[in-house]
């Protein structure tokens, strides 16, 4: 099967360049070129592509403002974002607004094109520098205050979205998202790895989600976790 792509950044040497790559690939064909976000929204909604890759900073409509234009219009198309941002002001917002993908424009020629199929196959991908900067996000967040002594104590309410998990799995993903790996949510838990691995099986299943990046994006995209000082 080919995989229709739109390429959307407004420097046209990075613009072709991107093109000439994912056009040497036998499995992907090119149907749209676009230099700012206005024409990505309407060059996605006329080709209707499998991926718009799309860069954050463009005139216009930005990254995350194309992403939702694009999911808003057409569900079938995922956008991946290529962008020389990983800050969190340029992350959070393209993971909220629903991008499947993240890439900084330092990554390989290889990787952007095993990037595209991916999330052409329904998965996340995320950049590891973009994962570092999630986790640092959540390691310098300053703690809550305590609540006042008068003041009965209440766990967070989850997203709508997250009505069909557990308390325990809520648990889970917000740990996994912070950057834990299951023996250290285990820990924090006081329970097995194995029941660590078991929840995360079973909320992988209940969201449809193909693996733990894929995971990481859905808590940051859903409010789960929240960047320092937001």
């Amino acid at each position: 099967m080919t995989i229709r792509v739109l390429v959307a950044d407004d420097q046209a040497v990075v613009r072709d360049g991107v093109v000439l790559l994912l056009a040497s690939a036998d499995d992907i064909e090119v149907v749209g070129q676009a230099g700012d976000g206005d024409e990505a929204v309407r060059l996605t909604a006329q080709t209707r592509p499998d991926v718009a890759l799309v860069d954050l900073r463009m005139p216009g409509l930005d990254g995350a403002q194309v992403t939702a234009e694009v999911l808003a219009g057409d569900v079938r198309t995922r956008v991946l974002i290529l962008t020389t941002y990983a800050d969190d002001d340029a992350v959070i917002p393209a993971l909220r607004a629903g991008a499947a993908g993240y890439l900084t424009k330092d990554a390989t020629g290889e990787a952007l094109l095993t990037a595209v199929r991916e999330v052409a196959a329904g998965r996340t991908v995320l950049d590891p520098a973009v994962q570092r900067r999630l986790v640092q996000l959540v390691v310098s967040e300053p703690a809550p205050a305590a609540p006042a002594p008068s003041a009965p104590h209440a766990a967070p309410s989850p997203p709508p979205e997250a009505e069909g998990l557990t308390r325990r799995e809520i648990d889970v993903v917000r740990l996994v998202a912070e950057g834990l790996n299951n023996q250290q949510v285990a820990r924090e838990m006081v329970v097995s790895q194995a029941t660590v691995k078991t929840h995360l099986n079973h909320v992988l299943a209940k969201l449809a989600l193909e693996d733990r990046g894929a995971l990481i994006a859905w808590a940051w995209r859903h409010g789960l976790v929240k960047p320092a000082g937001r």
